[in-house]
Parts: structure tokens; C-alpha cells; sequence
């Protein structure tokens, strides 16, 4: 005979697994996500040509969007409920509509594009292509190229100004950082700087930009209103990520082959203090306070934790192979890094300095974006 089964005792059992899955459920949830909003990171894969879309609560991948050829710079939009990004090998900028998943833009804009901004209202996003050696403006709203401009060799991208009045572009082959008026696309000023520029970042006040230069090893600091060089800062190896504060008075400089971090003074243009980190230090992001500091380690497989009041490393957070672009969820609660090489999306509670999971994604994963909606 069966065993005469006790159903209160199932039904409490089952009350139990439910609130309990209710609790975890609440316990991953970021905390300013309320009922009726999403929290999705995108993740743009190269070696597949497509994008990963991740629920950031239930910690799964829920679509795979096939964008096109090596695609990167992904960006979430300011005001448009979109995630942006470039083809590199293809030639255009798309745009990927974030509630359903669907690719909405494909605007060609030259050879070689690597990244895209968008003005600080969200009206126009500018891209430089690199290839073609132009400057493009496009309206968002219709999705039209509005603007083109002739730039110097091999534009890198494109950074708009706080203020939005200005459009910088940093020429690798030239090594000049040409500065564009960005209702119109006319080259207002053209400064030489440290040998192939790459990156660039903007203080608050919008009074000076620092220009990383693979080249030489420098940082060169641009006084953007007298428009002429202030500075070539050196460094001990290759730049490779720049992390400006939110008060834009230090700025990191990532330096993989040196293993460490370099400090920047911005107010006073010079280097402050270096840290070493580990192996080789790539990508990085900080809390919106810039109390804490995270730097992804390719070949340790590895995020340091940092806080910059006291230059104390915290213990590092194991995450995969080749960790690469990192970023905070708009609460600050979850930290995502992509791994190249395992095609991972690593998350990581901030609380806790912990991996949570490891989320299958992509081929060769390179650049990331979270939006909230």
C-alpha cells in the first residue's frame, strides 16, 4: 500500500519553497526597481554579431539579436528607450529598441566606426569613422544623418561636451584632437597632441580634455578654451581605460603592461600617485560617489575593488577568462564585467564583494550597456 500522504504537511512545504524563492527573488532585486520597471544589461558579442539581452533580476539571458559584423560601443540612450551601438566591419550605427529587442536603426556612417555619443538632451547622437576620416551627426528622433564633416586620419570617436556645444575627436594617424561645433559640425580648432590618441574625457566645467595617446605612453591635457596643449603627462606603459571622477579632480589611468594604476591631478595637470594592482589591469568603472573604484584584470581573471579615500586595494573578486569592460547598475547594487574569452557576463553583488553568477552571453564579448526602463 501507498503511504497515506499528509497534504497539510505538502501544502506548508510548498508555502514554504514559495516564500523562500520569494525572498531570494527580492533579496537579487537592485533596489530601485520598482513594479513595472526592467533592468537588462546588453552585450555586445564580436565574434557572432550579436547582442545578448540579460534580465538583471532573474539573472538570465532572455534574447540574442543578431546586429551585424564586430559589433561594439554599446551605449544606452539618455532619453529614448534604446540601447545604441556601432558595426565596425559594417559600416553603420543601429539602434536596438529595449522593451522588445528589436533592431530598429541601421544607419550607414563611413568605414571603421569604434563608438558612438549622444548630446547631453539625447537629440543627436555624433560618430566618427574612422575609415572614411568623417564626423557624423544624426538626429535620433528620425534616425537621419543631418550632419557630415571631414576630419584628420583615422578619427578614433567622437566625445560631446558637458555643455553639449562641442564635439572633440581625437585623429590616431595625425595625432591631433580637432574640436567641432556640434550644432553645425564647423572645425573650430585643431591641437597637436601626444602620438596616436585614442580615448578622451571631459572635465565638468567642460574647460579641459585629457587625451590618452597609445604612441608615446602620455596623457595629453587640452585647455579647451584657448584651445592649445597644456600638458604631455608620461606614463609608465600603454593607457588603456580613463576613469574620470564625477567631480572630474582625478582621473585613472589603467596601465596593463605596468600592472597598475595611475592617478592624475586634473586641476593641476600632473601625476599624482601609481598603484599596482596585478597583471594586467584593463577596463574599470567607480560608484557615483567615486568612493570605490573596480578594475577588471584580463589575465588574472579577475575585479579589484579599490577605495580611493585610502588607496586600499580590497580582496579581488575571481570572475572569469579575460574580464574586460565593467559596469554599475544605475543602484549601484550589482557590478557586470564581460568575459572575453569564456563568453560570460560576470555579476557580482557590491554589498557583499561577491560573484553571484556566471551568465552564458556571446562569441568573444567586448562591450556592455545597461538600461533601465
Amino acid at each position: 500500500m501507498l503511504p497515506h500522504l499528509n497534504y497539510r504537511l505538502i501544502a506548508a512545504l510548498i508555502l514554504i519553497a514559495a516564500s523562500a524563492a520569494t525572498e531570494i527573488l527580492l533579496e537579487r532585486r537592485p533596489s530601485i526597481l520598482r513594479p513595472g520597471l526592467r533592468l537588462d544589461a546588453f552585450v555586445a558579442n564580436t565574434g557572432d554579431g550579436t547582442v545578448s539581452v540579460v534580465d538583471l533580476v532573474r539573472l538570465v539571458q532572455i534574447a540574442t539579436i543578431p546586429v551585424g559584423p564586430s559589433p561594439s560601443g554599446l551605449r544606452a540612450h539618455p532619453t529614448r528607450n534604446q540601447v545604441w551601438g556601432v558595426s565596425t566591419d559594417g559600416g553603420y550605427v543601429f539602434a536596438i529598441d529595449s522593451a522588445t529587442g528589436r533592431l530598429v536603426l541601421r544607419i550607414p556612417v563611413g568605414a571603421s566606426p569604434f563608438a558612438v555619443d549622444f548630446s547631453p538632451d539625447g537629440s543627436r547622437a555624433f560618430i566618427a569613422a574612422s575609415g572614411s576620416a568623417s564626423l557624423v551627426a544624426i538626429d535620433c528622433a528620425s534616425g537621419q544623418v543631418i550632419r557630415r564633416a571631414h576630419t584628420g586620419r583615422r578619427p578614433w570617436l567622437a566625445r560631446v561636451t558637458p555643455d553639449g556645444k562641442q564635439v572633440l575627436v581625437p585623429n590616431r594617424d595625425d595625432s591631433t584632437l580637432e574640436i567641432f561645433d556640434a550644432s553645425n559640425l564647423a572645425l573650430v580648432g585643431s591641437v597637436k597632441v601626444a602620438s596616436h590618441p585614442e580615448q578622451v574625457v571631459i572635465l565638468p566645467d567642460n574647460s579641459v580634455a585629457f587625451v590618452s595617446a597609445t604612441g608615446s605612453n602620455q596623457v595629453s591635457a587640452v585647455d579647451l578654451r584657448r584651445r592649445v596643449l597644456l600638458a604631455n603627462l608620461s606614463l609608465s606603459g600603454v593607457p588603456a581605460a580613463l576613469l574620470l571622477k564625477p567631480d572630474g579632480g582625478e582621473l585613472y589611468v589603467t596601465i596593463p603592461e605596468a600592472h597598475g594604476l595611475e592617478i592624475i591631478d586634473t586641476w593641476r595637470a600632473e601625476i599624482s600617485q601609481s598603484m599596482v594592482l596585478g597583471s594586467a589591469p584593463a577596463d574599470g568603472t567607480m560608484t557615483p560617489d567615486a568612493s570605490l573604484v573596480y578594475v577588471s584584470d584580463a589575465a588574472a581573471g579577475r575585479v579589484t575593488p579599490i577605495e580611493m579615500a585610502t588607496r586600499h586595494l580590497l580582496s579581488p573578486i575571481m570572475v572569469g577568462r579575460r574580464p574586460g569592460p565593467c559596469a554599475l547598475d544605475p543602484s549601484g547594487d550589482l557590478l557586470l564585467t564581460v568575459n572575453e574569452d569564456s563568453g560570460e557576463l560576470a555579476v557580482i553583488r557590491v554589498r557583499t564583494q561577491s560573484l553571484i553568477t556566471l551568465i552564458p552571453v556571446g562569441l568573444r564579448p567586448r562591450s556592455l550597456a545597461i538600461k533601465l526602463f
